[in-house]
Parts: structure tokens; C-alpha cells; sequence
């Protein structure tokens, strides 16, 4: 997570489309500048058709342009009025319509702008009442994106995924991939709650430093005691600490990657299995599911022929690993972690065998 200045407040972005707010302002500001010249324009070029209370006609480009503004504006004071025919059907058939059109352009903004208004305000509470069972990642980085990737891959939908970073960039990029974003420091409870943390059924710490981590954790565990949390640890020994504060899982991210890299050397071929599981769209996928129906009394090693290599079985919250024994087959109620092909990698093996 980007470091930054201590926020006190948090923002809630939902996702949506770019809509260019700027872009949209500029085009309405020319429009009404067009309504004003071009009715300056054809007054003066009838000036004479127009009566002062001051002086007969108009006799300069600003008397046209102050007839243009008042006449637009509906302010209307009167002292300026079309006398002559063509002034007068000038006024009909042009300078009203134009008048129609400035009046919606200005007041179509005040609507709309209310109206935005009281559509994110319904959208946040009616995210507020339905967001449950939801996942919260704290921080963006390159941690936090390819976590959210991996959640999709297995298939949480981007709507169900709260990011929660410092860097209101960062949180931009989160809305556009689809999820929901909360602008804030997430060391801050506040922060955490406009996450609605307390309802989180899993909680991922992806910042970028073990000391934000570690306060993040600790609070994430204090307000909600039984949401999973996995966090990402920069240093080893900051992992027990990590730990006592409530985190699940503690994944050593350097080291993790030194023994990659120490791997794919002395084993390359090991190296990469492990990558493809890494890179689970074009290789191998690893993922935890319950027992189907069809696989109660089943071995494990009967889902081999089916192309998934069951490495634990969960029953009644203790895994039992491949090469425990422990689990002869399988029972209702049991949840298997397994590795099988994707979708695209089995396609390309069929393809190729045609």
C-alpha cells in the first residue's frame, strides 16, 4: 500500500463508467456561450429595429451583447425591446428557441448534478445493506492486484471484493477492474468500518510495509474475530508477529520468491509446475471445494482419472494431507484441495490432439 499522509476520512468509490465530468462542463459552458453570440450577433445585425429607453436602436456590439444576456437569462428588464417586424420575428422564430436551450442547459446541470447526488447516495446504501460474506484487500500494489486476480480465478466476483488503499489512484484502478474501493488509511478503524469489515468473511493484507501490516491485522482481528486473514510478510521475522495478530496465513513474499528462484535452478522442471500453478489461466489451477454428491464414498486417488490430484482433505477443520492416510474415502460434508487443469489449458491439449 502506498505510503502517504494519515487520512481521517475514508471515501467510498463504487465502480462504474468513466463518464469525463470535465468534459461534460466544457461542452455545456460552450453551449451557452453560443446561445449568447450568436443572439448578440443577429440583434446587432437589426440593431436598428431595437428601441433604448436611452437612445433609438442600438448603436455598439456591447448593447447587442447586454439585450443577448438579459433576454436569455429572463431577467428582462425592459428597457431594450424589438419594435420593428423583423426584430420581432427574429425574436419568435430564433432568439426563443435559443432561450429554451440555455434555460435547459443550466438548469439540466443543477438537475443533474442533484441527481448524481441521490444515485450515489443509493448506491452506497443499498451497498451498505446488501454487502455481506465479502472480501476485504488492503492495498493495491502489485500484491493486492494479483490477489484480486487470483480471487476471480476462482471465480468471487469483483463486486464482492472491497479495496481499501491510501492512494486514491490506486483505488481508481480497483473500481475500474470492477470492485468496490474505500479511499483511507486502513490502519484507522474507521477506515476499516467504512469497509464493513465486520461483515468480511476474509481479509487479505497486501501493504507494502510488515509495520502497516501488522497494525492493519491487529485491527482487522479485533473487529472481526472470525473472518479468514491472509497476510503478506517483507521480512521473515515478522511473520510470528504477524501471526499473533491474528493473521491466518503469513506468506513471506521475498523469500517465497528467493526459493522460486533457487528452485527453478536446481529443478527447472519443478519450477515450472510451480509456475503454472502461480499462473493458474494457463496452466494448472489449485483450489478448495466441497465433496460433490457423486465423489461420497470415493478414494482420493479415484479423482486422479477424473484430472484432479487431491493434495488435503478438510474433515470436521483438521486437513488431512495426501500422504497421511488419514482419509480412506470420502464423506458428506468433507472439503478437498485439489489441482487440476484450467478450462484453457485443457482446450489447448484437446486441440492439439486433434
Amino acid at each position: 500500500m502506498a505510503r502517504s499522509a494519515p487520512s481521517t476520512a475514508a471515501r467510498i468509490e463504487l465502480p462504474e463508467r468513466e463518464r469525463g465530468p470535465l468534459r461534460s462542463i466544457m461542452v455545456r459552458i460552450a453551449i451557452v456561450l453560443s446561445c449568447i453570440v450568436v443572439t448578440a450577433i443577429l440583434v446587432y445585425i437589426d440593431r436598428t429595429g431595437y428601441r433604448d429607453n436611452d437612445k433609438q436602436g442600438l448603436t455598439t456590439l456591447l448593447d447587442a451583447f447586454y439585450y443577448a444576456t438579459v433576454t436569455l437569462s429572463t431577467t428582462g428588464y425592459g428597457d431594450v425591446t424589438p419594435v420593428s417586424e423583423s426584430a420581432r420575428l427574429i425574436n419568435i422564430v430564433v432568439i426563443t428557441p435559443l432561450r429554451f436551450l440555455f434555460l435547459i442547459v443550466l438548469v439540466g446541470t443543477t438537475i443533474e448534478a442533484l441527481t448524481e447526488r441521490s444515485r450515489q447516495q443509493f448506491r452506497f446504501s443499498r451497498w451498505r445493506r446488501h454487502v455481506r460474506k465479502h472480501t476485504v484487500v488492503v492495498g493495491y500494489g502489485m500484491k493486492g492486484r494479483s490477489a484480486v486476480s487470483a480471487l476471480k480465478d476462482q471465480g468471487i466476483s469483483a463486486e464482492s471484493i472491497v479495496v481499501v488503499d491510501i492512494n486514491g489512484g490506486a483505488v481508481k484502478a480497483a473500481t475500474a477492474d470492477g470492485c468496490v474501493g474505500v479511499v483511507g488509511d486502513a490502519r484507522r478503524e474507521e477506515v476499516l468500518r467504512q469497509a464493513a469489515i465486520t461483515g468480511a468473511r476474509q481479509v487479505i493484507v497486501a501493504s507494502d510495509s510488515d509495520d502497516t501490516s501488522v497494525l492493519v491485522t491487529l485491527t482487522a482481528r479485533r473487529l472481526n474475530p472470525t473472518a479468514t486473514i491472509a497476510a503478506a510478510a517483507k521480512e521473515q521475522q515478522n511473520i510470528g508477529v504477524l501471526r499473533q495478530g491474528g493473521a491466518d496465513v503469513v506468506i513471506p513474499t521475498a523469500e517465497s520468491a528467493g526459493r522460486l528462484l533457487g528452485l527453478s535452478i536446481t529443478a527447472p522442471r519443478a519450477g515450472e509446475l510451480i509456475e503454472d500453478l502461480l499462473e493458474p489461466v494457463a496452466g494448472l489451477q489449485i483450489s478448495e471445494r466441497e465433496v460433490r454428491p457423486e465423489d461420497i464414498g470415493l478414494s482420493p486417488a479415484r479423482l486422479s482419472a477424473q484430472g484432479e490430484i487431491v493434495l488435503t482433505v478438510i474433515r470436521g477443520g483438521i486437513s488431512h494431507r495426501f500422504d497421511s492416510g488419514g482419509v480412506k474415502v470420502f464423506q458428506p460434508g468433507d472439503r478437498i484441495v485439489v489441482i487440476r487443469a484450467t478450462e484453457v489449458a485443457t482446450r489447448s491439449a484437446e486441440a492439439a490432439a486433434d
